[in-house]
């Protein structure tokens, strides 16, 4: 792990060598794992990306990824750093590390701060795609720069807002599946809460629950259980209780309901169109499949390292795997369930789709050419059914290995190795 480790710039470097093209996209995003233990620099408590694990010390690793969602370089942080405080260095380590002079820089709404937009378009010729967050989206239609009638025509508009956003583009999406979801969300905790609320009242009327403070802590277990105390208004005192909905500021968040506003910088309309910019920041989710992969197969996480170097390697080495992960998963397409033809939509906004053949191996649960198909787990666990003999010659001490024949399943696979190797020599 050492040796390893000591070398982490010289890998780093080739992979961005080799994926990360000037003018390209730079995906960039943050998690954790939790760790086990108290002894090592980098374990702090902070904000739980997913684990579960929660009271449990953690470590936090940024992952640089090319368009595609190749890995291609990791770096740990303290349990306790903020996701937006990470960018800086990985800012510095593609103009000064990989020596880029454009590239465009896609993180999550979390990341892309004000502090770190103007860090990213201060760099070289470096652009930035990022996602504003709720308060923004709210304050841009207050300032007038954001008109909602403009979605009862279309689901994507690109916007200015100079006084807020100087020379920079935002483009409008609304998505109506997500709109109704949250919509059915929201109804159901309101109708959750008043439920609750109401038999505080009755509790309250009938004399079994007295005195303000009592009766506040009552209520403030169904606002940490339902989360929407913002939308209720509430009188307490020692013997009374009342509560009633926020009916115009429920109003107001339902109007901006599916709707999200991408951010972007020191991009050309000739260079990106608004959908372009649209299925750029989209492509955060191929950085969030290396962090499915990191997690999950590869088992990241719980960290036992004690030594912070240690805690290094352990993540370069799943980088690599996840980089051998991330191959094997395209070169055997045609044998998994993935969609190794996705359909190509021309709207950005509307959910994505398989494509028919991906559709139909789902159903069918076979390959075009009507072999069963597999998980990346259940090929292995093929390919490991493989065996190498030692061959002992009768009357002799004299031996050769022998590997078995390998079944059509296990020979395809193989072979699909080759071609990948192939077209990337």
């Amino acid at each position: 792990m050492d040796w390893l480790l000591e070398r982490q710039e010289q890998v780093e470097g080739r992979l961005a060598r080799r994926h990360l093209k000037e003018g390209e996209l730079a995906l960039y995003d943050v998690s954790s794992s939790y760790f086990e233990g108290r002894t090592c620099s980098l374990a702090r408590f902070g904000y739980d990306h997913g684990n579960g694990k929660r009271g449990r010390m953690q470590v936090e690793y940024g992952l640089l990824c090319d368009s595609d969602g190749r890995p291609v370089a990791i770096e740990a942080f303290e349990g306790s750093v903020k996701d937006d405080k990470t960018l800086p260095s990985q800012v510095k380590k593609l103009e000064q590390r990989f020596g880029l002079t454009r590239v465009i820089v896609v993180t999550d709404r979390g990341i892309g701060t004000k502090e770190n937009v103007t860090l990213v378009s201060d760099t070289a010729e470096f652009a930035f795609i990022t996602a504003l967050k709720a308060p923004q989206v709210k304050k841009l239609v207050k300032e007038g720069c954001l008109q909602l009638s403009v979605f009862d025509e279309v689901n994507l508009a690109e916007i200015a807002c100079e006084q807020l956003y100087p020379g920079q583009r935002l483009v409008v999406c609304r998505n109506p599946l997500v709109a109704a979801d949250r919509a059915r969300t929201r109804r159901e905790l309101l109708q959750g809460t008043e439920k609750q609320l109401a038999e505080i009242k009755r509790r309250v009327e009938a004399g079994t629950l007295q005195g303000q403070a009592e009766i506040g802590l009552a209520v403030g277990a169904v606002w940490n259980r339902y989360k929407v105390k913002k939308h209720f208004q509430v009188n307490i005192t020692d013997d009374t209780f009342t509560y009633e909905r926020k009916h115009e500021q429920i109003a107001l968040e339902a109007e901006l309901d599916g709707i999200y506003v991408i951010r972007a910088g020191r991009i050309n309309p000739e260079e990106l169109a608004p959908a372009g910019i649209v299925r750029a920041y989209k492509q955060l989710k191929e950085a969030e499949k290396g962090f499915g992969g990191l997690k999950g197969p590869l088992e990241v996480r719980p960290i036992h390292h004690r030594l912070e170097d240690r805690v290094r390697a352990h993540l370069l080495i799943c980088l690599l795997a996840e980089y051998l992960r991330w191959h094997l998963r395209h070169a055997w397409a045609e044998l998994l369930f993935q969609d190794d033809n996705p359909a190509s939509s021309t709207d950005p906004v509307a959910k994505a789709a398989r494509s028919r053949e991906a559709s139909r191996k789902a159903g069918r649960r076979r390959t075009p050419t009507h072999e069963p198909c597999h998980t990346l787990h259940s090929l292995f666990d093929e390919l490991e059914n493989r065996t190498r003999n030692t061959i002992r010659v009768n009357g002799s001490d004299a031996t050769f290995p022998q590997l078995s024949t390998p079944t059509e399943l296990q020979a395809r696979a193989l072979a699909l190795i080759d071609e990948r190797v192939s077209q990337l020599t």
